[in-house]
């Protein structure tokens, strides 16, 4: 799917072409269950809904997953089915806490109620200091990466980067979590998890749910290009990560 929509504008009375980040909603089940609808830019769609399902502990391992695909139908483009190892029975109590609270706009995430207290019997990740030349380099790699916000000022970036900040995927999206959600699922539709050799770098600011969603899966640092909530910041201290915001060539903050 085209990630870009071309349109005309009136700008000063002067019609000029003008290109939109796309955003449309996609519903997640679980076997039958409806897990809820995120509003997303299409694209990546598998990506997102398995790096959803894992930040919010409804699947833990690649072998958790048994298949992920679209509803058969008419509506299939905009909905993706999950069938999960032992059925809903043996994820209820991830799959119900996340589908309580589900429905989630673009620019919001949601924690799952049972990923909450998951977060505390997780083994703390190993403390990464990111030295200076990787954290110019990460920069480098976002700026690269940032092809939709350029065309539309509308998305947002999340990388993966390697501990030299070098970058290992990139994905888009007109939310946050979302493109958060995309790289996670990447690595884990590879069966790469947990990520605990890569650095999350995120376009925008770096709130509670960005660190969470890291913190579930191992990563041990995450790098922002805006500021850091105080909940983000108690967390990445009580989970031994290591949090930086405001990336700029010339300055960062190291929380």
């Amino acid at each position: 799917m085209d990630d870009r929509r071309r349109v005309e504008v009136d700008r000063g009375g002067v019609r000029v072409a003008d290109v939109l980040c796309v955003e449309e909603p996609l519903e997640l089940r679980v076997e039958e269950t409806v897990l809820g609808v995120t509003m997303r830019t299409p694209g990546h769609d598998r990506e997102l809904a398995a790096g959803f399902l894992y930040s919010q502990g409804i699947v833990e391992r690649p072998d958790d997953l048994v298949a992920l695909e679209p509803l058969a139908g008419g509506a299939a483009e905009n909905v993706l089915v999950a069938r999960v190892s032992g059925g809903v029975e043996r994820h209820a109590t991830a799959i119900l806490g996340a589908a309580r609270s589900f429905f989630a706009s673009s620019a919001c995430g949601v924690c799952g109620a049972a990923a909450l207290p998951r977060i505390e019997n997780l083994a703390p990740p190993l403390g990464t200091w990111v030295p200076d030349d990787a954290l110019l380099r990460s920069l480098t790699a976002l700026l690269d990466a940032s092809s939709l916000f350029a065309d539309t000022h509308g998305a947002h970036t999340a990388i993966l980067v390697d501990r030299a900040g070098v970058a290992e995927v990139s994905r888009g999206d007109i939310g946050r979590h979302n493109a958060v959600d995309k790289v996670l699922g990447w690595r884990f539709l590879q069966g790469r998890v947990p990520i605990d050799d890569a650095l999350l770098l995120v376009s925008a600011r770096a709130g509670f749910e960005i660190v969470h969603k890291a913190r579930m899966a191992g990563i041990p640092a995450v790098v922002s290009a805006g500021a850091a909530s105080s909940l983000a910041v108690e967390l990445a201290h009580t989970a031994g990560m290591s949090l930086t915001g405001f990336l700029r060539p010339a300055s960062w903050t190291r929380y």
